[in-house]
């Protein structure tokens, strides 16, 4: 073949394959001719093999002074004499040009086998097929880790040898192919190890690398079919990694009205934690092809090529959604990660790093998981202390978590319950919860995790809402559309003129939603009939529930702050078992003090002194700040010294919610024959100054077995019963209840209760919301710890999740990961 080089009369063999690698791996392989062949045999027999020159690997900072073949493909492989080049794949790992030959020459014995990998690779990758790529992915030997704690240490196996999961989780130093290990001679755990396998864990070594680790058979496979493998950390050669179609994959998207829904049969339905391509707006969920920025800011050596950690990270997401009610170990992962070569060691490394990374942010190995004390998610070894005020969802996830890690955690609770603004009663007989119970999007939500883990089913919510006016007539579902099309087009037009808005020209939305509307009448001409304008103030009280404010008080710039962020998708749920189940599961083994009101936090010192009412003093490195947002703007808690002035204008800056319930049990269920089978009804307000008085009635049993009907109170309705006693507001109920089942005798309520959110000493609230002329931002500033001694969760630190059980949970999970940052 031409190299461009004059041939001189005695040229050794070297030479002909040395011209090999400039040829263009996509180019047709030159074939060489009997006459030189021939030729070359010749000059072999006249050279003196004294005279020939060892080659050195072609990767300039290669460490093996004498590299030798793993591959031994070629008859005449140079294994570790000479060769004209050696091919580089990490340091440790070369093929000689003779074996690079016998795959990559088209009349050389190694070539179909080649070719076939090459035709799967282009077709199912994205990468291009390289002979490198094919040595790294079918020739070089696998390695594994001896399980004796004793020994641990890593043994090549021969290149046939094709590892499983199964064998590398029960490997033996000496086993064979049948799992028999090896009795005769010595102890096969004495023999050294490999020395190439120390290189390894030098950082550097990385770097080295020529082909990235793609995994075969990764459990992650299953869940990302819509992806090319290779962009994925997974090899296009295995079958488990074979990708759908493109054009059938794309017409599954093109034609679903919701997000594609990409679950396996073994996996919980609201289980999905890889996005899909071209789908977006998923909260908790990850692009499995791109690395966040967090990851990046934890693991900038990836950032070049990121191949190794999606590969891992995607493995250890989708083991952990796999079984999620056991801890997931390094040993568990390692056992999965199956690549050819030295860098499955460096693999296995890594994914121990990226594995803790991952727990303590909270990906994985959270929940309501119990943990041995002796033995803590993260191996480094805490020493601090934190007491965590308030046992809420927000503190009792922080200090699940802490405790988990291994830090020593005292919670301090003032009431003489846990569970802050989350309290189920039972007395009706079935669970209904005096603060929230509804789980809004259960996909990837960490409420549904932790019903998963405890084997709780959540009853789905149905769509059917009829809306019944006073009298007993329900409304014609075409009315209801219509106006709920006009009062979101009222909102739309509230968007728009937001649109470059500052703080100082923000206007309570219920006073711009009336401006828009009579605009909108006077220009339209069009004149809505009176159940019409009844059904708007019904679509009104619902954005004050959501709210949990009458709207004069709420910002019309960021009202809807939250939606600008992904937010949990997928159904909505009734948690029939209540959230305290839920609850008293995360303070399980916690060190929780009840009836110990905090009064004073003094953070000036090394130790923080946090001091109750009663007395007591518990010093700490670290506290945690929990308790509802009206306690922080009422000043219940002494601050020294004082926080600062950018967090005291943030909690001022947002409103303190109030929403209230009732419950009612009745002998018989009434109202079934009317809705069919809906989880609930609307009922019309006669006004809108009754508009948040009792909006909607949810059945309380979805199974049909019990008589409990709860309804909500929100908006001026909440204010307006609160000088009212629980007899008076259940009398006034029970009118609107035979007024809309008119045509037949509602009973009497045999029992029935009332909450008291806004009486209640320790929550004065519900949920948060923004007042005018404040911002969504607030939340992010409320969530900031001072001096990195006071941390503070809750809803209303949580800006993409506020007003939630699901947002106030997360807001613990964050803190305790800064906590143990620090």
């Amino acid at each position: 073949m031409s190299t461009g080089r004059v041939r001189t009369k005695k040229k050794s063999s070297a030479t002909v394959y040395d011209s090999a690698p400039t040829t263009s791996i996509e180019s047709p392989p030159v074939r060489s001719s009997v006459r030189q062949v021939k030729r070359k045999t010749e000059t072999e027999d006249e050279e003196d093999p004294s005279e020939k020159k060892y080659k050195k690997c072609e990767k300039a900072g290669c460490s093996a002074p004498c590299p030798v073949c793993f591959a031994s493909a070629a008859e005449r492989c140079a294994r570790n004499g000479y060769t004209s080049r050696w091919y580089h794949l990490s340091c440790g790992e070369h093929f000689c040009n003779e074996c690079f030959d016998h795959y990559y020459r088209s009349h050389k014995d190694g070539y179909e086998k080649y070719a076939k990998w090459k035709r799967i690779w282009t077709g199912n990758g994205k990468s291009e097929p390289s002979l490198k790529a094919f040595m790294a992915d079918q020739q070089l030997p696998y390695w594994v880790q001896c399980t004796k704690p004793e020994c641990g240490k890593w043994r090549q196996l021969t290149k046939e040898f094709q590892l499983t999961s199964g064998f590398a989780a029960s490997y033996r130093c000496g086993m064979k192919l049948n799992n028999i290990v090896k009795t005769e001679g010595p102890d096969q755990c004495s023999l050294p190890e490999d020395m190439r396998v120390a290189e390894v864990s030098d950082h550097w070594w990385h770097s080295m690398l020529i082909i990235p680790p793609l995994l075969k058979d990764s459990p992650a496979a299953p869940l990302l079919s819509a992806y090319y493998p290779d962009c994925v950390g997974m090899s296009p050669s295995c079958t488990s990694t074979r990708r759908l179609p493109p054009s059938s994959n794309s017409m599954k998207i093109q034609n679903s009205k919701s997000p594609p829904n990409v679950t396996v049969s073994w996996m919980c339905q609201y289980f999905q934690p890889f996005y899909q391509p071209n789908e977006c707006g998923k909260a908790l969920c990850v692009r499995p092809d791109v690395m966040e920025l967090d990851e990046l800011y934890e693991f900038p050596e990836y950032s070049r090529d990121p191949t190794m950690y999606l590969a891992l990270r995607n493995l250890i997401l989708a083991l952990w959604h796999t079984d999620c009610k056991k801890v997931l170990t390094p040993k568990k992962c390692a056992q999965h990660i199956i690549v050819r070569g030295l860098v499955r060691i460096r693999c296995v490394q890594e994914m121990e790093r990226i594995l803790y990374f991952m727990t303590r942010k909270g990906l994985v190995n959270t929940g309501v998981l119990s943990i041995d004390p002796d033995g803590p998610l993260l191996p480094k070894d805490h020493k601090k202390s934190v007491v965590v005020v308030g046992s809420g969802p927000a503190g009792l996830a922080a200090a699940r978590q802490l405790h988990n890690f291994g830090m020593k955690v005292v919670v301090l609770e003032a009431r003489d319950r846990i569970g802050g603004r989350v309290w189920d009663d039972k007395a009706l007989g079935v669970t209904v919860g005096k603060g929230a119970q509804i789980v809004n999007g259960c996909i990837n939500n960490p409420i549904s995790l932790m019903c998963e883990q405890l084997g709780i089913k959540m009853h789905k919510l149905g769509e059917k809402c009829d809306l019944i006016q006073e009298g007993g007539r329900i409304t014609d579902p075409v009315v209801d559309k219509r106006m709920d099309f006009h009062f979101n087009a009222i909102l739309d037009v509230v968007a728009e003129w937001r649109k470059n808005k500052t703080q100082l020209q923000d206007v309570p939305l219920g006073e711009k939603i009336e401006e828009i509307y009579k605009a909108f009448i006077q220009e339209s001409g069009i004149q809505f009939s009176e159940l019409e304008e009844k059904v708007l103030q019904f679509h009104i009280s619902n954005l004050e529930y959501a709210c949990g404010s009458n709207l004069k008080q709420v910002s019309s710039l960021y009202w809807d702050h939250n939606e600008f962020f992904a937010q949990f998708a997928g159904d909505h749920t009734l948690l029939t078992a209540g959230y305290s189940t839920l609850i008293t599961k995360l303070a399980e083994g916690l060190d929780i003090r009840l009836n110990m009101p905090v009064q004073s936090i003094d953070y000036s010192g090394e130790e923080i002194e946090t001091v109750t009412a009663n007395g007591a003093l518990f010093r700490s490195q670290k506290v945690l700040i929990s308790v509802p947002l009206a306690l922080l703007q009422k000043g219940y808690i002494q601050f020294i010294p004082q926080l600062p002035e950018k967090k005291l204008k943030a909690i001022n800056s947002l409103g303190a919610g109030i929403i209230e319930k009732i419950a009612l049990k009745f002998p018989y269920r009434f109202w079934d024959n009317k809705i069919q089978g809906a989880d609930f009804f609307g009922h019309i307000p006669p006004n809108c100054e009754k508009r948040g008085l009792f909006g909607v009635f949810y059945d309380m049993d979805p199974q049909g077995n019990q008589s409990v009907l709860m309804s909500v109170i929100t908006g001026d309705s909440a204010t307006l019963i609160r000088e009212m006693d629980d007899k008076q507001v259940a009398d006034e109920c029970m009118i609107v209840l035979r007024e809309l089942f008119k045509e037949q005798e509602v009973p009497d309520p045999l029992m029935y209760f009332v909450t008291r959110w806004s009486k209640d000493l320790w929550s004065q609230m519900a949920y948060s919301f923004v007042k005018t002329g404040g911002s969504g931002e607030a939340y992010d500033v409320l969530a900031e710890d001072v001096h990195g001694k006071v941390f503070f969760a809750g809803e209303a630190t949580n800006r993409h999740f506020p007003q939630t059980v699901t947002g106030a949970y997360l807001s613990g999970v964050r803190e305790a990961s800064k906590i143990v940052a620090f």
